[in-house]
């Protein structure tokens, strides 16, 4: 079969298109026929070795994380899935290369694809969607009449929780550029700051929680300026704190790494009295089959920006590193 894969970690070096063998599906897996792959910012850093020091995949590997397909095979364990079905996935760590035409998800991480998708809309979904889920209703708690902070409201996991928010009952804030303002706003935000501007730290006040994605050190804190008392910032960017390295397993020396990385946010928001909680998603196709009940009902909606052919892989890469885009790239594999 075809597959990109990073040869070796570089920020400048593209991923490479070739032949690897097809994988099989073992007990608890599923082999999935790729159709659509969803491209992330995610990919770009795994592509560059921004997580090696947490995830230390050993290279060649193929890259990607998202994607929809048709289950063509099936392992002597899976009770879930069949030949024939048509299915997603953000698989998990470890385990990714859904830049390729097969490959093989453990059944846990998969789920059905929502009926009323295609293949392409399908494979938008995973990453932000799960993203989206697990910030606001596994760790938020959001409930009816809560405040929202939704930063970057025209990206990816921004057009998805926007949604999500609103479904849930939140009045929801959000950021974005003068041109994405009717987008934010027909998603469902209440409050649409226009980040080239106007400052958010003016306008928003007493905030449940704040859904953080800047990387800038002044945002992170003017962010924790918002929260009421007992509100917390889950921040998809860092830094990583000891219960995300808790979490997924690292060695004590690991854990001490990211105790001194967060160390000076976490006393920042011990003295507001807020919480800071980083998120590193999690494959999760319990949540994700949540998540396709949701879509199916018409409460939330897929937002892509641009189509790409499996053989742009690189071209759609590039696309979402430049930081234009308006919800979700695709890349069409079959």
């Amino acid at each position: 079969m075809k597959a990109f894969i990073i040869k070796k970690y570089s920020k400048k070096e593209k991923l490479q298109l070739i032949e690897v063998s097809k994988p099989i599906a073992k007990e608890n897996e599923v082999l999935v026929q790729i159709h659509a792959a969803g491209v992330n910012l995610l990919d770009s850093m795994i592509k560059r070795g921004e997580f090696k020091i947490f995830l230390p995949y050993k290279t060649p590997l193929i890259n990607g994380h998202d994607m929809a397909g048709t289950v063509v095979e099936v392992g002597s364990g899976v009770k879930n899935f069949k030949i024939g079905d048509e299915v997603y996935s953000r698989v998990d760590d470890y385990r990714i290369g859904t830049f390729a035409e097969y490959i093989s998800v453990h059944e846990s991480d998969l789920a059905i694809k929502p009926k009323n998708l295609t293949m392409e809309e399908a494979a938008s979904i995973p990453l932000v969607g799960l993203t989206s889920w697990q910030a606001l209703v596994e760790i938020g708690n959001i409930k009816k009449g809560q405040k929202v902070f939704i930063q970057a409201g025209s990206g990816g996991v921004g057009t998805f929780a926007i949604q999500l928010a609103k479904y849930l009952g939140a009045f929801v804030a959000t950021t974005t550029s003068t041109t994405n303002i009717d987008l934010v706003k027909r998603l469902g935000a209440d409050l649409v700051i226009d980040y080239k501007k106007e400052d958010f730290e003016t306008k928003l006040k007493d905030y449940d929680l704040v859904l953080h994605s800047n990387r800038d050190p002044k945002i992170l804190e003017k962010s924790l300026a918002v929260l009421k008392s007992g509100g917390q910032l889950v921040s998809l960017v860092g830094p990583p704190t000891p219960d995300f390295a808790e979490e997924i397993g690292l060695p004590w020396y690991l854990k001490l790494v990211t105790k001194l990385l967060s160390s000076s946010v976490k006393k920042k928001a011990k003295k507001t009295n807020t919480m800071f909680k980083f998120l590193f998603m999690r494959a999760e196709g319990s949540q994700l089959k949540q998540i396709t009940q949701l879509i199916e009902s018409g409460a939330i909606e897929p937002v892509i920006d641009k189509v790409f052919s499996f053989e742009q892989t690189n071209d759609a890469m590039s696309y979402v590193e430049s930081g234009r885009t308006k919800g979700k790239v695709v890349i069409k594999v079959k």
